[in-house]
């Protein structure tokens, strides 16, 4: 590819100047690498802990569950009276370049109680507030999981682009400069060599 670039000055000026963004490039890809790395293993440190809570708090909600069944009989019934939760919340924030998601999923209150208090138990209730934490830490987990996601992917792809200007394009860059700087100075050898014959002709 280098022997077909034209050996000038102009284009030996913008082979340097290409191999110095191409560097910087490769820097840049690198820091990149570094801090999205870093996110995602911090998110996978709160995925772990996450993992841990969640299994105690399905543990917890389904032993609440079964006491509610125990007190009141069948609880289906007040199961349907509640409303599919639509309370989600996303906020985008960007590391890098790379967007991912914030969710976040409203707190309940007693106003979200959808079944009649004089009717049911405490047990209920107690179950009912399990699964919201459950729900909340399930919302958690999945936003975390979609970003390790988001940033495996991002990762990869500027692993390919540093690999790129590492092995490619830089070498390219640097074999073109050589060649360009290399047929410059022996067209000055030549130059000079021709200056001296003229020289001593004039002389002669």
């Amino acid at each position: 590819m280098a022997n077909r670039v034209a050996p000038t000055k102009n284009n030996l000026m913008a082979a340097k100047k290409s191999l110095s963004l191409a560097k910087m490039g490769y820097d840049l890809m690198g820091r990149k690498k570094n801090i999205l790395v870093r996110e995602i293993m911090s998110l996978l440190d709160k995925a772990d802990s996450i993992q841990s809570e969640i299994e105690v708090a399905y543990a917890d909600a389904y032993d609440k569950l079964k006491k509610a069944h125990l007190f009141m009989g069948s609880c289906m019934e007040y199961a349907r009276s509640v409303p599919v939760d639509e309370s989600l919340d996303v906020v985008i924030r960007s590391v890098m370049g790379v967007e991912l998601p914030e969710i976040t999923v409203g707190s309940p209150t007693a106003a979200n109680i959808h079944y009649g208090l004089t009717s049911t138990s405490s047990q209920l209730d107690d179950a009912y507030a399990a699964f919201q934490t459950v729900k909340t830490l399930t919302v958690q987990l999945a936003d975390i999981e979609s970003n390790v996601i988001r940033l495996a992917d991002a990762i990869s792809k500027t692993q390919k682009r540093t690999n790129a200007l590492n092995n490619i394009m830089i070498p390219r860059l640097e074999g073109e400069i050589k060649f360009i700087s290399d047929a410059l100075d022996e067209k000055d050898r030549e130059d000079f060599s021709r200056l001296k014959v003229i020289k001593r002709t004039a002389e002669k």
